[in-house]
């Protein structure tokens, strides 16, 4: 079995879970109260730019050409496709840029992002790739889930931009160059470090559902 498919029989249980949170059910069913998306979009948006630091440190890590050029093609990916569905959304709701500096993270968002970065710093690429996917590969099966149980979702007039995003190609793609690279990178990989794999993976899956439930409450400081 590779790591990548231990990694995801890990989180699946998790990531399942999502598809009833109510935050993702009511994109599903455009019933979603536009204030809470509103919150969670400035909070995502400042998920995102710490998101783009991981694979930075990717970057830093890999001492293969391609590599690096994978890693910066996800930060692109990250803050130029990704981030542009925020900022079409920022802009419905007059977002500006100072009113997203002034927003403080949420205790959820900076911790699961500390929790990142700090896997980052102290693990290797493989380390660096299994903080990243639960992310990445969750959003990716909530998109399958909307594209077959609510396929009207992707023409809503408001949330279907957000669900184009996440059943898109490019967003697979993007995935699966994760998915491709952990495989790559925990070929020599002992059967300790494999399960300190998938120990990260369910950690990140869990701060996953704390994300939406921070996004589902609004969260205070």
């Amino acid at each position: 079995m590779k790591v990548s498919e231990r990694l995801y029989q890990t989180a699946l249980p998790i990531w399942e879970s999502y598809y009833t949170h109510p935050f993702v059910q009511g994109i599903a069913d455009g019933t979603l109260p536009q204030e809470k998306f509103k919150f969670y979009m400035i909070q995502d948006h400042k998920y995102l730019m710490q998101y783009a630091k991981v694979f930075a440190l990717g970057v830093i890590r890999a001492t293969k050409e391609s590599d690096m050029r994978t890693f910066s093609n996800l930060i692109t990916a990250t803050l130029d496709t990704e981030n542009a569905v925020h900022q079409s959304y920022l802009a419905k709701f007059n977002i500006t840029r100072k009113i997203i500096d002034d927003t403080p993270m949420c205790l959820t968002n900076e911790s699961y992002t500390n929790y990142m970065i700090s896997i980052g710093f102290k693990g290797g690429l493989a380390e660096i790739i299994a903080a990243v996917l639960a992310c990445s590969w969750s959003y990716k099966l909530i998109g399958d889930y909307l594209a077959l149980n609510y396929p009207d979702s992707k023409n809503h007039p408001f949330y279907g931009n957000w669900v184009n995003t996440y059943t898109s190609q490019s967003f697979r793609n993007c995935n699966d160059d994760m998915i491709a690279m952990c495989d790559r990178f925990t070929e020599n990989y002992t059967e300790n470090q494999i399960q300190e794999l998938e120990h990260i993976v369910k950690i990140c899956s869990e701060y996953e559902y704390q994300f939406w439930d921070m996004a589902w409450t609004e969260e205070k400081n």
